[in-house]
């Protein structure tokens, strides 16, 4: 089934050997990669916590029920260009590989969601989008009951749909879009549907109460420690003749200083920094050194952090 245009971005489709590599890169959260990997996991087939509860206390236990009560909902929240997105749109094929899965699908969903402020055009259209990956799954288990497609519905800059009806100056259209937006969440938990949503967001504050409330879990994205600047360039760097010492001055000279208080973000690094120093070195045709990496550090003006002001 081909994916409403208008509803959707670039569905992907995992296992996929780009997408693991694309999530192998994402250095400096490994934490928060496997806990993502092993909640959606479970969010998307409870059955895999079951059968761990048999074969460790030979019983499914009261406790896991508690666990599978829980909304097929993820929030990804924090700073710009932490590696949020990127995550979201890579993570589908390790958790299609940890599930033996043999189709796991990502629809991003399009801010065009929102439309264009009708009478009850966003809760059609959220509506609309939900039941497209619902159909898209055909029969999701087989004969046995064993799962052998899932979903993922991708909600990127997730405050821009699901922001909070506490807001005085919100739309009418707005509130009744957040609304259908919960209650198609709920619909696949009560369906027992294995669809994961995932939200992605800036601004974790903005989100509506009851989406944050819903969240099965809420991981926190911080920019880059030193220690794991250090880690990204040292990667990227690797084949140089760069010196250990003056890769992590340039990750000391990356992070806060006396003129801003905040430093490089992941993709600053990997999106700007680093391919600003290839490319500068390919353009003079020379190597890359540790003068020239010093000089690059000393010009680079990292993203400012959302709401930051400009001065």
């Amino acid at each position: 089934m081909t994916a409403n245009s208008e509803l959707f971005g670039n569905v992907l489709e995992y296992p996929d050997s780009a997408a693991l590599q694309r999530f192998d890169a994402l250095v400096g959260i490994d934490q928060i990669k496997q806990r993502l990997v092993n909640e959606a996991s479970v969010l998307i087939n409870p059955d895999v916590l079951e059968q761990w509860s048999v074969k460790h206390h030979g019983s499914a236990l009261n406790a896991v029920r508690t666990v599978e009560e829980r909304m097929p909902l993820i929030v990804l929240a924090g700073d710009v260009g932490t590696g949020k997105t990127e995550l979201a749109e890579s993570v589908g094929d390790p958790i299609a590989r940890s599930l033996n899965l043999p189709m796991l699908t990502l629809y991003p969903l399009s801010l065009n969601a929102r439309g264009r402020g009708l009478v009850g055009e966003m809760s059609t259209l959220i509506t609309q989008a939900f039941e497209h990956v619902r159909s898209s799954l055909g029969q999701a288990r087989d004969s046995m009951g064993k799962i052998r497609s899932a979903a993922i519905l991708l909600i990127d800059e997730a405050d821009a749909i699901a922001q909070s009806r506490e807001l005085a100056q919100m739309h009418h259209e707005d509130r009744a879009g957040v609304n259908a937006l919960i209650r198609a969440i709920d619909s696949l938990r009560r369906d027992k549907l294995p669809v994961l949503t995932i939200m992605c967001t800036n601004r974790s504050d903005a989100l509506d109460p009851a989406i944050a409330r819903r969240a099965a879990h809420v991981f926190t994205f911080e920019r880059p420690s030193e220690e794991q600047r250090a880690h990204v360039l040292t990667q990227a760097l690797a084949g140089t003749d760069i010196a250990a010492m003056a890769i992590e001055e340039a990750a000391r000279l990356l992070g806060p200083n006396a003129e801003r208080e905040w430093g490089a973000t992941y993709s600053d690094l990997r999106q700007r920094f680093v391919p600003d120093l290839v490319l500068n070195a390919y353009g003079n045709d020379m190597p890359i050194t540790a003068q020239a990496l010093n000089e690059a550090t000393l010009s680079f003006v990292p993203t400012r952090p959302f709401g930051a002001n400009n001065g």
